[in-house]
């Protein structure tokens, strides 16, 4: 909102300074510190209020140390996550850009999926929660909002440049160019590395349908926010792993968005996408400002309200700026966590049917857990975690040029 009367007012008034504005990086900054004095500031009272309410953790006895000294720790923390994410999205950002909304949607859309399911666990009494194949439905809507807003919105374009023989390249190759609606994607580590879904749904069946388009996005946003929910098990990890993402996409949207950038690494250019970076910004900021009530020992979870909420985030993220492809290297975290559980669940299973008692591969699942049972303490888990997500996000950034 605040984009719009700066932008009315140096039109109209020639106001000094309110030029700032119109930059990205400003508004991006404002937006990070914004969120960071948002959760600093009424993070505390949040907190009390939920201490107030008596929405606390229960807590079931999985013979963790220090597990049981956490029962009755204020959870549905993810609230002032959402609340640092949106507010300073609302002020600095475009709000009529199609990858902002799709953004803010999918914020709410997983927060609330998520604070039902730690409104059951804590007012109903219910452990288990909300019932997963709501989960999953509240998880594939989503996924079919996103999916067919990209495939169809005329705002979500690349820019396809002409060369000199009449060819068609995403890379910048003359000054003659068409902005186009497309489902190319990244693929990384390749030279022509652009993979186009349209293509392969075209050539499976003979007609050019965005089903195996809305299937990819349903999948990513399925997995990306389960992994999340998975690895938000011990204090700071989830948030911490999440801002390390969040700051690595938000340097991939702004190469992305602006075509000097894009040009000279020789990179896909996707119109408007840089105002993500604003919404990116908030993201981190969120993550960083949770992490000074959240990291051990911690005075708040975020509950699934924030787990799933920041795991919806990153693939819709991810999906808008065409680097899902990337996932697996750069949420290579929540993915082992994930197969994990996977593993040990799929094993037990398979040795229970063959021996007649189920065999573990791990101590216990996820694997965070499998540490804690080896004597770790949180604290060195949850740094080692964020080391290795930190090289995965420096790996990722390496794809630019790797090829």
């Amino acid at each position: 909102m605040l984009y719009y009367l700066f932008e009315y007012l140096d039109k109209n008034f020639n106001l000094l300074g309110a030029g700032v504005f119109q930059y990205i990086s400003f508004r991006a900054g404002m937006a990070a510190l914004v969120s960071l004095l948002i959760a600093l500031v009424l993070g505390k009272k949040i907190i009390d209020f939920i201490r107030k309410k008596s929405i606390g953790e229960t807590i079931r006895d999985l013979g963790l140390t220090g597990q049981l000294e956490k029962k009755g720790t204020p959870t549905m923390g993810g609230i002032m996550i959402i609340l640092c994410i949106v507010i300073p999205t609302l002020l600095f950002a475009k709000l009529d850009n199609v990858y902002v909304i799709l953004l803010l949607v999918s914020t709410l859309w997983m927060g609330l999926i998520g604070f039902l399911d730690d409104y059951i666990k804590v007012f109903k009494k219910n452990k288990e929660g909300l019932k997963g194949i709501f989960k999953i439905v509240g998880q594939v809507g989503l996924g079919l909002i996103v999916g067919f807003t990209l495939y169809y919105s005329d705002d979500v374009t690349i820019r396809q440049y002409i060369t000199s023989n009449g060819e068609l390249s995403t890379i910048q190759a003359s000054s003659t160019f068409n902005e186009v609606k497309s489902t190319l994607t990244t693929i990384p580590f390749m030279k022509n590395n652009e993979l186009d879904y349209s293509a392969i749904s075209c050539f499976i069946s003979d007609t050019c349908t965005p089903i195996l388009y809305v299937l990819v996005v349903i999948f990513i946003v399925t997995a990306v926010s389960n992994g999340a929910n998975i690895t938000d098990g011990i204090d700071g990890l989830a948030a911490g792993t999440s801002a390390i993402i969040g700051l690595t996409l938000c340097i991939f949207a702004y190469l992305s968005g602006n075509a000097i950038f894009a040009s000279y690494l020789n990179i896909m250019y996707i119109p408007y996408s840089g105002e993500m970076v604003i919404f990116g910004a908030a993201f981190v900021g969120a993550c960083i400002g949770f992490l000074w009530y959240n990291s051990y020992p911690a005075q708040v979870f975020m509950g699934d309200t924030g787990s799933l909420a920041l795991g919806g985030v990153i693939a819709v993220f991810a999906l808008a700026i065409r680097k899902e492809l990337m996932l697996p290297i750069l949420c290579g975290v929540f993915l082992i966590e994930n197969l994990s559980v996977m593993l040990q669940v799929s094993y037990f299973k398979y040795t229970r049917k063959k021996y007649g008692e189920g065999r573990r591969i791990f101590l216990m699942s996820p694997l965070h857990h499998h540490y804690q049972k080896k004597g770790f303490h949180e604290s060195k888990i949850v740094t080692r975690f964020w080391i290795v997500g930190i090289l995965l996000a420096i790996l990722t950034l390496a794809t630019l040029k790797l090829r």
